[in-house]
Order: structure tokens, then C-alpha cells, then sequence
């Protein structure tokens, strides 16, 4: 009995060490704007995968493939960097797709395995987007330098999602 207990209590004094050994969690980051415009010109404006003018960040988009599942799309940004996108699903009728980053370089954006959707609900001549993504941080292994841990992964994830819905609301309700 005596020797259970002493391992029981070996056992939890190395619980902290062990949990401490893994290695990173999967992030999530939701963000949302309401937009005084209906829905169905919300989605006229970003239901194109191939089309995110609207989105300050991004500078060019090449791809192929329209709205259709595997779909692609390399993002030149404003800083210079690339991402490469694959469009997994697409619903115009719920307005609503989903895709995933297929490359990017963690320097430009700090994030691994990151897959994301966009969607419109729509309520009179008012809209709500919703961008909701899940992801790991940019340094896979443990010990992340600070630009690339859990906390940076989804500031920088945030600032993306933010500045896009930020600068879609500002267009549509300017009139654009």
C-alpha cells in the first residue's frame, strides 16, 4: 500500500514536466464585423475565391480553378510575402466557403496547418461576417521563439481577419 501511494506521488510530481514536454496546440480565432449592406452584395464582394481586392493586405491574386473545390490561389501581399491557397468547399446558396493555406512561408505569416472559412448571414439590409480559422503556430517543435509561438500566430492571424472585415465594411457602406 505503502509503495502505491510513494508512486502515485512520484507519478503526479512528474505530471507538470510531462505536460510541459508536448508539443503545440491548435489555435482558433473567430472575428466578425456587421456591415449595413445586404447580404447578397456582401457575398457579390468576397464570395469569389479568386477575388479579394477588397482585402487591404493583399497586393495581386493569381489562380485557377473559379469557385470549385481544389481551387487555387497564390496571394502576393502588400509586404511582399506569398501564400498559396486551396479552396476545400464552396456554398454560394449559404454563403459561406472554406479553405486552406497549402504554403506560406512562417515569416510572413506565422502559422502551420491553417484551414479557414468565410461566411455572410444576412438580416434585412444589414450583414454579419464571420472569418473563423484554426491553425498552428509557425515553430512546430517546442521552445518557439516569440514571433512564431501561440500568442503571435494568433495576433497575426487576428490583424489579417481584422483588417480584411475592417476594410470590407468601409467599402460597402461608402458604396462600394
Amino acid at each position: 500500500m505503502l509503495r502505491a501511494a510513494v508512486l502515485s506521488l512520484a507519478a503526479l510530481a512528474l505530471a507538470p514536466t510531462i505536460a510541459l514536454a508536448h508539443g503545440p496546440t491548435r489555435q482558433k480565432v473567430t472575428e466578425t464585423v456587421e456591415i449595413n449592406a445586404p447580404a447578397d452584395k456582401v457575398w457579390a464582394t468576397i464570395g469569389n475565391f479568386q477575388d479579394m481586392s477588397w482585402h487591404p493586405a493583399v497586393a495581386k491574386l493569381e489562380g485557377s480553378g473559379g469557385n470549385h473545390a481544389n481551387a487555387t490561389r497564390t496571394l502576393t501581399l502588400t509586404s511582399g510575402g506569398t501564400i498559396e491557397e486551396k479552396l476545400l468547399s464552396s456554398d454560394p446558396a449559404k454563403m459561406t466557403y472554406k479553405y486552406e493555406i497549402t504554403k506560406v512561408d512562417p515569416k510572413v505569416l506565422p502559422v502551420n496547418n491553417y484551414s479557414s472559412s468565410i461566411s455572410v448571414k444576412g438580416d434585412g439590409g444589414k450583414s454579419t461576417v464571420e472569418w473563423k480559422g484554426a491553425f498552428y503556430r509557425g515553430f512546430m517543435n517546442n521552445d518557439p521563439p516569440p514571433d512564431m509561438n501561440d500568442e503571435a500566430s494568433k495576433k497575426a492571424v487576428e490583424g489579417v481577419y481584422r483588417g480584411g472585415l475592417d476594410a470590407l465594411k468601409k467599402k460597402l457602406e461608402a458604396g462600394g
